[in-house]
């Protein structure tokens, strides 16, 4: 991966376009290795889970943004300055690069099409934007997998999972979750989510079931369904 990247970073300088590149380094969803148990602290360390996951291990990914080849009196730069080692810590999507890249770019989305992502300008530039909401949708209606049939949402610092089938077991022969349709967790106090607070915090888990249902609703999500062909929605506790 290295020499892949180092490759491509000669080949652009080569060309004479790597000071008018932009460059994402990202990963797809979650860190996947064949190492420890798919719901616990394994590959994706501290964190918990892997690829495919409903924690944290297996949504979080690096990603690392730069020009090819930094230089300040590049117009394309000064437009959109990107400081050296600024670490930016607000939620942010891999939905968020489309709406990025038109911007930087100078081209107006499509008339009529619809873009799920916001524009990373200001995250980029190591301020803080108000204007995003810290807030991030999971939904995944499926089976088998390393989680079955799960929608998360988190909302600040807090997340809620709901676990519409929680005995069906997973790809790793494992049941899904065996403490009931719901899990909730204080981010920003338990960061590898160890504690599920949802019996201690009633009133927080069906405000955050509320935001989870609203937010599938303007998605217009899709749902699982049983055997008689009747949709499987979450439900308030």
């Amino acid at each position: 991966m290295d020499k892949s990247l180092g490759d491509m970073m000669d080949e652009l300088e080569k060309r004479g376009v790597a000071e008018r590149t932009l460059i994402f380094f990202l990963g797809d969803n979650g860190s996947d290795a064949p190492l420890g148990h798919q719901h616990e602290v394994a590959c994706a360390e501290p964190l918990r889970g892997k690829k495919g996951a409903h924690y944290e291990g297996g949504m979080r990914v690096p990603f690392i943004a730069a020009w090819a080849k930094p230089n300040p009196d590049n117009e394309l730069q000064r437009q959109l300055k990107i400081p050296a080692g600024v670490i930016q810590s607000q939620v942010a999507s891999v939905t968020d690069l489309f709406p990025t890249i038109l911007d930087a770019a100078g081209i107006d989305s499509p008339a009529n099409h619809t873009v799920d992502g916001a524009n990373l300008r200001t995250l980029l530039t190591g301020r803080g934007d108000s204007s995003r909401p810290e807030q991030f949708l999971m939904h995944y209606p499926h089976a088998v997998h390393r989680s079955n049939y799960f929608t998360t949402w988190r909302n600040g610092q807090w997340k809620v999972i709901y676990h519409t089938l929680p005995d069906i077991p997973t790809s790793g022969g494992l049941i899904q979750f065996d403490g009931g349709h719901y899990q909730l967790f204080n981010l920003a106090d338990d960061p590898f989510e160890q504690t599920n607070l949802a019996d201690s915090k009633p009133d927080v888990l069906k405000r955050m079931m509320k935001g989870l249902i609203a937010s599938l609703e303007a998605h217009q999500a899709v749902y699982p369904v049983d055997d008689n062909g009747d949709e499987l929605r979450p439900k308030l506790p």
